[in-house]
């Protein structure tokens, strides 16, 4: 299939980007650990070790493409402002890549260079963003800025650890993760009631229509972002944990006003609805794994593949469907894929919480089927990527259903 249409908009090459590096990535990393459960030996050829080369690209990889390709399709309908040409599209798909490469390679490349490579992706797409934020500057939108700089923060923290300036790589992943799940607080938090509530009244429903209350809804969002601005800044573990804790008890209130159980059959909906639930429990197990209650590894693994990984599934399918002019519908294997999404959180947190014997088979078991999820994701949507709209006449129609 001919690549005419895949840099025309910042959604397609990201979100076929992201959908390619979380199988590519997690493969990976099966394949190492598989070899390690076995009593084998193996390298993967990166300047760290596999766990954290695993962990970085997840965050910084897979999450940051997946935000590159929300923040250039969203921002213009927030504002009003032009689309990325596609020109800027390449260039910063380009970067993207370099940064993946650069860090692949980092076996071989100077570390300064991989650092260099792989920080300038962000600021690049920050820069747009806020030339088209600037257009009708909102501080709700405005906000974003400071998020995305909190993400770049944590990569750059990670990189001055592996340069061996500073000790703080550990801060700089779990801050950068932290940073990514504010994001969801946030967006997530606009995007699943609005749509829930749009969804409702199409089928005529007028009563017991999704409820938001401005100060759960702006506590909730604070909260997100101090407990990941406390993780980057290296806070005490109990004023960390506590913040989570509270983030995580603020986003179960906001869920339980949002009626995510009058559209069990539309899996386009509660698959939102179940990335923000995972997003709430995975908040409330990290805050308390910083008191001791728990595995901290486990609780991190809530929040990466299921808050980050289902509402990123969740929100990249159904902008591909909206934006190229087709019904939000999910297709049969997209849908599987975010029924697929708990079953990886289970068994990964059980590999972590559980260890002994089987911590293994958790992980495995975890990474394959998070491979299956994005794969069925890939083969349902490759032709979007890269075909025209369905329907060419409402290219400039914004999705709001």
């Amino acid at each position: 299939m001919k690549p005419d249409h895949l840099f025309t908009a910042g959604w397609r090459v990201f979100f076929l980007a992201a959908g390619l590096w979380a199988v590519f990535a997690v493969a990976v990393w099966v394949f190492w650990l598989g070899i390690h459960a076995f009593g084998g030996m193996a390298g993967l050829g990166v300047a760290m070790a596999p766990h954290l080369w695993h962990a970085h690209e997840m965050v910084f990889g897979y999450a940051a493409a997946a935000l590159g390709g929300f923040f250039l399709t969203a921002v213009p309908n927030w504002t009003g402002a032009k689309d990325a040409p596609e020109r800027f599209v390449m260039i910063v798909a380009g970067l993207w890549l370099a940064g993946r490469l650069a860090v692949w390679l980092s076996g071989v490349l100077p570390m300064a260079l991989v650092a260099v490579i792989d920080l300038a992706f962000l600021p690049v797409l920050g820069a747009k963003v806020l030339t088209q934020l600037l257009a009708r500057p909102k501080a709700q939108n405005m906000l974003f800025l400071l998020l995305l700089a909190m993400v770049w923060a944590g990569n750059l923290m990670v990189h001055l650890e592996w340069l061996g300036l500073a000790r703080t790589e550990a801060q700089g992943l779990t801050g950068g993760l932290l940073a990514i799940c504010a994001m969801i607080a946030a967006l997530g938090g606009r995007v699943t009631p609005a749509f829930t509530r749009n969804a409702m009244l199409r089928q005529g429903r007028m009563d017991r229509l999704p409820a938001s209350h401005d100060l759960l809804d702006k506590a909730g969002i604070a909260l997100a972002i101090l407990t990941a601005l406390a993780a980057l800044a290296g806070l005490p573990a109990a004023l960390t944990g506590g913040l989570a804790v509270l983030a995580g008890i603020a986003a179960a209130g906001r869920l339980a006003g949002w009626r995510g159980l009058h559209l069990l059959g539309q899996p386009i909906l509660w698959s939102l609805h179940l990335g923000y639930a995972m997003l709430a429990l995975g908040l409330m197990l990290w805050g308390l794994s910083q008191f001791g209650l728990g595995s901290q590894t486990a609780a991190l693994h809530v929040l990466a593949i299921g808050a980050v990984g289902g509402m990123t599934l969740a929100v990249m399918s159904r902008a591909a469907l909206g934006h190229s002019g087709r019904a939000l519908v999910a297709p049969r294997l997209v849908a599987l894929a975010y029924v697929l999404m708990p079953v990886a959180v289970a068994l990964r947190w059980a590999g972590s919480q559980w260890m002994g014997g089987f911590y293994y088979t958790g992980v495995l078991a975890s990474g394959v089927i998070w491979c299956v999820a994005f794969t069925l994701y890939l083969v349902a949507l490759w032709p979007i990527f890269f075909g025209p709209r369905a329907d060419p006449g409402g290219a400039g129609r914004r999705v709001t259903q």
